[in-house]
Parts: C-alpha cells; sequence; structure tokens
C-alpha cells in the first residue's frame, strides 16, 4: 500500500468513523484491500472485523456488495453506516417492491456505495440480472466459515459464492469470521484464491476471560446455578440453554429463588423478544436464559458472565457466545455446566439430517424425468420448477438438506437456479370494492376490476387466478403482482403469497443415475462423520486436562498462545468430570416386534432400518409428519440412545426374520 493509501485510511478512519487509532489487525486487511487484493479476516467476535470493509467501502471506486447470513446482522451494520454518512442499503424480503426498485436505482446511480444482501437473494434471476450490470470493487463475505461443509454453520448457498464472484466479474474478495479452525481457514482461502499472506488472524486468546467447566449431573444443576449467580448481583450475564422449554423453566426457578431473570427463545412474539433485548441492552434487565436466538448482533460492553447451562452444539458455537462476555475488557466469567445428557441428542439431530440413498435418487429421477419431458421444449430452454416443502416430502429429505443436495447439484453443472416465484396469492378485502375501485380511474380502475373479478372468491380470502386473469384482461404476471402489491401497502387488501417456486433450468439431463447417486450420498456421509467428529472433539475439550483457554486458542489457529493461561477451571486445578450418564436398558433386552409393528405397518412399502431408527429415536422426517408417526405407539421410545446403536439393533432383528 502506497503512502498516500496509507495516509487516506487515516483520514477516512478520523473523518467518517471518528477513531484515531486501528484495531490490532484491521490497518494489515485494509492494506491487502486497498491494494487491489483479496484478504481474510480472522478476528475474535467483537474486535472490529466489519470496519474492514466499511473504510474501503468509502475509498474503492464502485459498490461494495457485503453478503450476510441474518437480516438482524444487515440491519444492525446499516444503521451504523447510516449514523456515519455513508450511503449503504439492502435489498431484503422485508420490502416491497418499490421499495426495492428504489435502492436498485440509487445504486444505479452511484449514489449508494454499500449494498448488503442475504445469500439466498443471488437465486433470484432478477436481481443477478440486475447486479450483473453494477460495477462491484468487492464482494464482502460476513460469516465466511459457512461456506465450508466442514465449518460449524454450514449454509448451502455459500458454495456458490465463488462462482458468482466470477460471474459478475467481482475482482476482489473479502472473508470476515470470527470462529474458523485451520482446516475451515484453508477450505475458505482455496475457495476464493486468497494468498495465504493476505490471511490476517488476530489471535484467538482474550486474557479477561475467565473459562470454568464443571461436570454437574442434571437434577442438580439449577442449585449450583444459583449459588454460582449469588456473587453476581448487578452484573449483567447471559445463561445459555437448548430448548425453549428450558430457557423458560429455568427463569421460572431463577425468579422464583428472588434472582430476576427472563427467558428468551425464538418461539416467543417478535414485539416481546424485541423488549426483552432491549431491556438488556438499557440495563433494565440483567439476567437472560436463552436459546442460541439470542446473541446476533448483540453488541453490549459490559455482559459480565455466560453460562452454558446446557453443552452447546459445538466448540464454534461456544466460542462466539462466550465472545459477548467481557468486551470493554473488563474480567468475565465464563461457565459451563457440563454433563452428557444431551450428547446423545446433539448426534441423533445430525443423522436425522442426511438423506437415505433411495431419497436421494428420488430427487434425481424427477430431474431426468422432466429433462424428458422437455426433450422438444420449443423454448430452447429445460425448466424444472421445484416447491421445497413438496418436493421435500415426496423425497422425504428435510428442507434444509434438500437445499444442500439442490446446491451440490448446481456445483455438478446438473441444474441452474434461474428465477422464483409464489405460486399463490390470497387476498382479503379490508375495504368496501367500490371504495377499491374508486381509488382509480380509467383503464385502472378496469384492470383492478379485473383482478377482482377473476379471482377465485372463497368467504373470506380470494385466490388470484393468473390463467383466468389473463383470459379475461390480458397482461402479463409481473403487472398483476404490483397491482396487487400496491394494494396492500395502501390498506386496500391484505395479502398473503404461498408456495415458493424455484425454477431451475436442467443443464445435464442425461447423468448416469447410479453413479451421481453414490456420488453425493458418499458427500453427505462424509458431512456427517465431520458434524459426529464436532461433537466428541467438544466432550474432549472440556473434559480435557490441558489448559481451557490455550487449547481454544490452538484450535482456531492462535499459535501464539504459548503459556498456560494460568485462570481457567483447569489451571486453577478442577479438571471437569462428567458424571456417570443415567442407566439405559440394553437394547437386545427389549422387544423389537412390540416397540416396531405399528410403525412398520404404517410406513408399509416405505418401511427401511433407517426410517425405523429415526421413528424410535424421535426424530421427525417429512413422512413422518405426512404418516402422523408422532401418534403412533414407539415414537421416541429410544430417544435417549445413540442413533447408530438404534439402526444396526434394527438391522439385527429385521435380518432376523
Amino acid at each position: 500500500m502506497s503512502t498516500t493509501s496509507h495516509l487516506q485510511a487515516d483520514t477516512i478512519l478520523k473523518s467518517h468513523f471518528g477513531f484515531e487509532h486501528f484495531r490490532p489487525g484491521q490497518r494489515e486487511v485494509i492494506e491487502h484491500v486497498l491494494s487491489g487484493c483479496s484478504a481474510a479476516a480472522i478476528f475474535p467476535t467483537g474486535s472490529g472485523k466489519s470496519m474492514c470493509y466499511q473504510l474501503p467501502a468509502i475509498a474503492l471506486p464502485h459498490l461494495t456488495l457485503v453478503v450476510s447470513p441474518l437480516l438482524a446482522l444487515i440491519q444492525d451494520q446499516l444503521a451504523f453506516l447510516t449514523q456515519k454518512g455513508i450511503n449503504a442499503a439492502s435489498i431484503d424480503s422485508m420490502q416491497s417492491r418499490e421499495q426495492a426498485n428504489e435502492v436498485m436505482n440509487g445504486i444505479r446511480k452511484g449514489q449508494i456505495k454499500v449494498l448488503m444482501i442475504s445469500v439466498e437473494r443471488l437465486n433470484n434471476e432478477r436481481f443477478r440480472q440486475f447486479i450483473s450490470e453494477i460495477p462491484i470493487s468487492l464482494l464482502v463475505i460476513d460469516e465466511a466459515h459457512c461456506i465450508s461443509e466442514w465449518g460449524h454453520n454450514f449454509r448451502p448457498d455459500y458454495l456458490k459464492l465463488p462462482r458468482y464472484q466470477q460471474e459478475l466479474n467481482i475482482p476482489q474478495t473479502l472473508l470476515l469470521t470470527a470462529t474458523a479452525t485451520p482446516k475451515v481457514i484453508e477450505d475458505m482461502g482455496a475457495k476464493f484464491g486468497i494468498e495465504p499472506a493476505n490471511i490476517t488472524l488476530t489471535g484467538f486468546y482474550r486474557e479477561n476471560l475467565h473459562l470454568a467447566v464443571e461436570g454437574v449431573a442434571s437434577k442438580d444443576k439449577i442449585d449450583r446455578l444459583t449459588h454460582w449467580l449469588q456473587n453476581k448481583s448487578g452484573q449483567s450475564g447471559i445463561i445459555y440453554v437448548t430448548l425453549q422449554q428450558t430457557a423458560e423453566e429455568v427463569a421460572g426457578l431463577l425468579r422464583a429463588r428472588n434472582i430476576p431473570a427472563s427467558a428468551y427463545h425464538a418461539g416467543m412474539a417478535s414485539e416481546v423478544r424485541t423488549k426483552i433485548q432491549h431491556d438488556f441492552m438499557s440495563g433494565q434487565q440483567q439476567i437472560i436464559v436463552a436459546t442460541i436466538a439470542f446473541g446476533m448482533g448483540i453488541d453490549k460492553s459490559d455482559i459480565r458472565f455466560v453460562v452454558h447451562y446446557d453443552l452447546p452444539k459445538s466448540i464454534e458455537n461456544y466460542a462466539q457466545e462466550i465472545g459477548r462476555a467481557g468486551r470493554d475488557g473488563a474480567n468475565a466469567n465464563c461457565l459451563v455446566l457440563a454433563n452428557g445428557d444431551n450428547l446423545s441428542t446433539l448426534e441423533n439431530f445430525i443423522y436425522g439430517d442426511t438423506p437415505e440413498s433411495s431419497a436421494i435418487t428420488v430427487v434425481l429421477e424427477e430431474i431426468l424425468k422432466c429433462s424428458r419431458n422437455l426433450s422438444h421444449n420449443t423454448s430452447g430452454r429445460q425448466e424444472w420448477e421445484v416447491v421445497l416443502n413438496s418436493l421435500s416430502s415426496q423425497s422425504n429429505i428435510r428442507p434444509l438438506s434438500l437445499k444442500t443436495l439442490l446446491v451440490y447439484l448446481e456445483l455438478l453443472n446438473v441444474i441452474k437456479p434461474t428465477y422464483s416465484y409464489f405460486a399463490e396469492y390470497k387476498f382479503k378485502l379490508l375495504k368496501h370494492e367500490i371504495d377499491v375501485l374508486g381509488f382509480f380511474k380509467e383503464e385502472r380502475r378496469d384492470f383492478v376490476q379485473a383482478i377482482l373479478d377473476s379471482s377465485d372468491k372463497a368467504k373470506i380470502w380470494s385466490t388470484i387466478n393468473f390463467d383466468k386473469m389473463d383470459q379475461l384482461y390480458a397482461s402479463d404476471r409481473q403487472r398483476v403482482l404490483k397491482a396487487i402489491n400496491y394494494l396492500d401497502e395502501k390498506g386496500m387488501i391484505e395479502l398473503q403469497s404461498k408456495q415458493m417456486t424455484q425454477v431451475y433450468e436442467i443443464l445435464d439431463g442425461n447423468f448416469d443415475l447410479a453413479t451421481m447417486q453414490s456420488a453425493l450420498f458418499e458427500r453427505f456421509s462424509h458431512k456427517e462423520q465431520s458434524e459426529i467428529n464436532r461433537i466428541n472433539h467438544l466432550v474432549s475439550f472440556f473434559t480435557s486436562n490441558s489448559c481451557l483457554s490455550q487449547q481454544l486458542a490452538h484450535y482456531f489457529a492462535d499459535a501464539n498462545m504459548m503459556t498456560h493461561c494460568g485462570t481457567c477451571s483447569v489451571c486453577l486445578g478442577a479438571q471437569a468430570v462428567l458424571p456417570p450418564q443415567p442407566y439405559l436398558q440394553p437394547l437386545a433386552e427389549l422387544d423389537f416386534d412390540a416397540m416396531t409393528i405399528d410403525a412398520t405397518t404404517k410406513l408399509a412399502k416405505a418401511n427401511s432400518a433407517v426410517l425405523l431408527a429415526r421413528f424410535l429415536c424421535g426424530l421427525t422426517t417429512p413422512i413422518f409428519t405426512k404418516l402422523k408417526m408422532r401418534n403412533i405407539r414407539g415414537f421416541s421410545r429410544l430417544e435417549r440412545y445413540r442413533f447408530e446403536d438404534v439402526k444396526q439393533w434394527v438391522v439385527l432383528n429385521q435380518s432376523q426374520r
């Protein structure tokens, strides 16, 4: 970076952001970006990763496109940029078409310097067509570990980002994350061709965080937590649990013991969650008992403790969650109340996500069948329409796993997303029809009248009938949608849309079914084993006799921490020992027939060893929902057993029939 650019960075830092100095690592990353290189910033939570793109966005000539996984994160960063006088905007699902169009016009005119989107926005052909015409200086990928199948928050659509970068001719990429292992860092860098010298790690260890792990039986947890909180009066803290029900129970038990605590989870109404978060940020509510729904976008500097009442999902989740404590640099305590009671549950969720090989075959056969049926299509493009929930039910693959499968097929150049649309639009009038029509004149009035007349009417709700509308008043679909969105915005109707349909172009309709199915199943199996290994690593970490802080630093590629921290529970001589797990009757002693006869009958031809094992372990799948298997005798009877053990027991019993 030239001296001029160096001074420019210092000037922008002070004039736009009001800061005198860069935080550790920021200048190095910004120098890489401003010198024309792709780069990665791997900084601890709360260490100022966002500045690494916000400052270059001002200096670079064209648009900075930021991809982020959560709308809450996008909104927080937009608020910060706007406060600093930087023209930034987002295009998201909460906006009307007019609002999105206004943003796009601002980008075309060069008035907006930063555009923030979710990764799913790039599946939209209309958006891709728009953004392909815009010169872009930098692609920023927030929470970049999501691109790695070996990362803890893998998002299948992130896998497509390297291809989008090439298609959109974006010269540089900046990857941002707080939690990446050496394997994930290598994977991220390789996917975007980032030189190792341009990957900046500031070090994971924070000496003000004092880590402790205690082995505590489930029945003793609330007493231990109550005792531990006694000297924390007046301090802000978060207590993390796995289940929504547990959040309510623990918060209630603490309040009964005169410890003011409030539950927080995704099952609450949004306005309730917003108030709880506001009260916590302002200091009116000091203790939150929360699922992982709480935390993203939380930037409260004086959180003095984080407790994991249940084991976290992974070391990465643990690191991210404790990273919310002590951001002001003062001491903070991080406690884990550990036992192995929910380990089988954590493992079994992973097994429930892996599609059966026969399920993958169903999806592949759909593509081949569609390709054959469209082989004489005069449009020149073979299209396959997918309603995710319908295909999920048909193939018996969970929606998220199905999305992953579809992305794998995109990367193998079998299919390509083109555009998406809602298959069904319903509305109810909030004003009398005559008042609605009176709002329009001449041709527009006739057009709205035709929409109302051609809709299929029920008692209260009407459904837009595009075919009938086209016969009654020739018009394209987009004009109809624009009209009903306008009526909704003006409070004349209440609009509901259902059945999102993704349209794919079939690029290869002649693949070998057996070969493709085998390759895809192997990829899912590899990912499954990686997730199981992650849980095993979690247990080994919490029960280790080595310094917890040093282990954590090395796990996240921080080789700078060469000595023990001296403050974690292991360094203080208190290595955690998990209490014995509750006794489980050996599977061999259980009555297989009595436990499975009803499920076998209900599943009929769909029955398989994997499905029976999932049934017994209480793992939901689309076919179970369809057949209402939760009501069948035996469902979740073995939920405390390991899925792999149950599956082997099922296979053994089936082979003896």
